[in-house]
């Protein structure tokens, strides 16, 4: 594999870790905040990872996306 390859490689994974850390933080403040306002059903569970994942591939797309 050539530098340009080995750094390339690098960058995702980082990305990767970067990605699995906040789906992670934002799981974990999901369940404070669902005990906190004492909800029957995991709406912020479900509803600050998905935000977090939608911000995700919106900034993915337009870093990658067309330079004009």
């Amino acid at each position: 594999m050539n530098k340009k390859g080995q750094s390339d490689l690098w960058r995702y994974a980082g990305m990767t870790m970067q990605l699995l850390a906040g789906i992670g933080l934002f799981l974990f403040l999901g369940l404070k905040t669902d005990e906190w306002l004492k909800l029957k059903t995991p709406i912020a569970v479900w509803g600050l990872p998905l935000l977090f994942i939608l911000a995700v591939i919106i900034r993915i797309i337009r870093d990658t996306g067309k330079k004009n």
